[in-house]
């Protein structure tokens, strides 16, 4: 229980519903969608894979939002969420890249393919966990802030190419799915799983956030040094 009392009646709320949702999204997608036509059953990872991959994505924009507000107020507080944000976004990413190499075997014959899809995706985890290297090797708050705003704008330049690599290239990767392309079967546990890490991230996010935030006040505010007549 000590590690749930750190949480605030917020983050455990959204968390909660989040694994609910999660429980009830997987269970309907692993037991009771039916097999995909053409897949079978190895194409239930998606309902892992896309809202990782998903939640990934909106956590890098909410780390460019957040960096933006950063050089136009000044705020720590939009420093604070643009670095959690940023390190749930690459938890995001690994996972998306581990269920889709899961997903590749079985399909492709291999667990890993040099895809336009896969490049760019396995380059944006890079580029974001070399994004929270950075700020970790600066120890100035300020300068910390500013230089990882910067870099985080110019890193995500590779979201869209993400997105669109798979129209702009010859792709093994398959088109983005939509209501239109999947049976409601399919469609309604997708969605339920994408609202669970949804609300998951957000409560990763607070929670991350509060971290830094204490570790950022440390910094701007250390503890005074014992005086010398106190320390006799």
């Amino acid at each position: 229980m000590s590690k749930f009392s750190n949480l605030s009646k917020g983050t455990l709320a959204w968390l909660i519903v989040g694994l609910v949702l999660m429980i009830v999204g997987h269970y309907w997608g692993l037991v009771i969608a039916p097999a995909e036509r053409e897949m079978g059953d190895v194409y239930r990872i998606i309902f892992v894979h896309v809202p990782s991959a998903w939640m990934a994505l909106l956590a890098y924009t909410i780390t460019l939002g957040a960096s933006l507000w950063y050089l136009v107020k000044g705020s720590y507080r939009a420093d604070v969420l643009a670095a959690a944000s940023a390190e749930v976004g690459v938890f995001f990413n690994i996972l998306c890249l581990i269920t889709g190499s899961i997903w590749g075997k079985p399909t492709w014959g291999v667990y890993w393919s040099w895809d336009p899809r896969l490049t760019t995706a396995a380059i944006m985890c890079i580029a974001y966990a070399g994004y929270l290297a950075l700020r970790r090797f600066i120890d100035e708050p300020e300068r910390r802030a500013t230089w990882g705003a910067v870099t985080a704008i110019i890193v995500y330049a590779d979201i869209p190419i993400v997105w669109f690599s798979v129209k702009w290239w010859n792709s093994l990767h398959q088109l983005q799915s939509n209501t239109s392309t999947m049976s409601p079967e399919m469609y309604q546990p997708m969605r339920i799983s994408a609202f669970a890490f949804l609300f998951v991230m957000i409560a990763l996010i607070q929670l991350r956030s509060t971290a830094i935030r204490r570790e950022l006040d440390d910094e701007l505010n250390p503890p005074l040094e014992p005086s010398l007549g106190g320390a006799q």
